[in-house]
């Protein structure tokens, strides 16, 4: 399988904050191998609309039939921005798929509307309640984002801090170097000299580059041209991850309450003596590839192998909701009572994102996407849509 974004490094955004959910990281924020979906291929939809009330197993959810109305706010979606993720998902469509990705194609030329939209998802899919095996139909939404970060081609001025590509030695020395040891001996920069990829300013920018696996870098070669590059997951020292949020809580720095990528950020401002025993705390380190963007407007490539969608992609647990689903979310915007209600794809996974009703949020990149995936900690109802045969 294909190393993704959020196989490569990271779980829930906030779980890099507080390092709580699922040992923070513990299969850290850099340690995201894709969550085998272990369950038996999904059962086969009913031949026709299914009956209020019929329920479909899987490994570690139940859905339950409902009738389109129960879908709170589904008449008021923008559902035409929807079909681009779609359109990405039928680039490697499950089994169950395959004959509606087929009429998606054929269909989408004509298709001209958020109303027109609805009515072709409402006549192939049914929708079904997530629920617990043991019946709860609340849950948590959470958020992720794809970093862009500035950064040069060469160490010049402020930008000193180098994001390296895999050093020789990495498949055979195992666990490799720590963070602390790659800052401060010389030796062991000597086996990294000339596989910096590029340099940023920021040591925070390097460090949330490392947590999400992934990232886009506006990069300034040295001739002076510029252009957008992802920086692309390609391996790690196989040191665990720590979380940094976590070790201020422990130091007493900041409360778990506060604890937040800005307030991090904030606290490294106002002590910058203490910054590398910040970065220390945690040891690993992950390495890059660089990989072209065809499309600036897609997002990197998930779990499922295809390019996220901002505000219609989500991560998902593979073995409660099969890739390439729709799914209905009803929950909020970040630090709000503001409803957050759409249709989205399940695309991707998260060594976090465990259990039938969680969802991982894909914000985009940027500034706000930052702001908004940091912020998000919000209860959760959900449904996905499923194909009639």
């Amino acid at each position: 399988m294909a190393m993704s974004f959020r196989s490569a490094a990271r779980l829930a955004w906030p779980a890099l904050i507080l390092g709580a959910l699922a040992a923070c990281s513990s299969v850290p924020l850099d340690d995201r191998v894709p969550v085998e979906d272990k369950a038996a291929k999904a059962p086969a939809p009913p031949a026709s609309a299914p009956s209020p009330g019929t329920a479909l197993l899987r490994s570690r959810a139940r859905w339950v039939a409902v009738d389109w109305n129960d879908l709170p706010g589904w008449d008021s979606d923008r559902t035409s921005e929807l079909w681009p993720a779609l359109m990405r998902s039928c680039e490697k469509p499950p089994f169950e798929w395959a004959r509606l990705c087929s009429d998606a194609r054929k269909s989408g030329a004509s298709l001209a509307g958020d109303a027109a939209v609805r009515t072709w998802l409402q006549q192939r899919l049914s929708p079904y309640r997530v629920e617990s095996l043991e019946g709860a139909t609340d849950g948590l939404a959470t958020g992720y984002f794809e970093p862009l970060v500035e950064a040069r081609r060469t160490a010049q001025g402020p930008f000193r801090v180098p994001l390296y590509m895999t050093p020789a030695d990495l498949a055979t020395r195992k666990p490799w170097w720590t963070r602390q040891q790659l800052d401060t001996q010389a030796g062991v920069q000597a086996q990294l000299k000339g596989h910096e990829l590029a340099f940023v300013a920021d040591p925070l920018d390097a460090l949330i580059l490392q947590i999400q696996g992934s990232g886009r870098l506006q990069i300034t070669e040295a001739d002076g041209t510029r252009k957008l590059v992802r920086a692309a997951f390609a391996g790690h020292n196989d040191q665990p991850y720590k979380s940094v949020g976590k070790w201020l809580i422990e130091q007493g720095e900041l409360k778990p309450e506060q604890a937040s990528w800005p307030a991090i950020k904030a606290w490294a401002r106002m002590n910058p003596k203490r910054v590398n025993e910040l970065l220390w705390s945690n040891p690993r380190v992950v390495f890059f590839k660089e990989e072209p963007i065809p499309d600036p407007a897609a997002g990197p490539r998930g779990a499922q192998g295809v390019p996220l969608s901002p505000g219609r992609s989500i991560a998902v647990d593979a073995q409660s909701v099969p890739y390439g689903t729709p799914v209905w979310l009803d929950t909020t915007e970040p630090l709000s009572n503001t409803p957050l209600r759409r249709v989205v794809l399940a695309q991707d996974t998260g060594t976090a994102i465990t259990g039938a009703v969680r969802a991982d949020y894909f914000w985009g990149w940027g500034e706000q996407a930052e702001q908004q995936a940091g912020r998000m900690k919000q209860p959760l109802r959900m449904w996905v849509l499923w194909p009639r045969s």
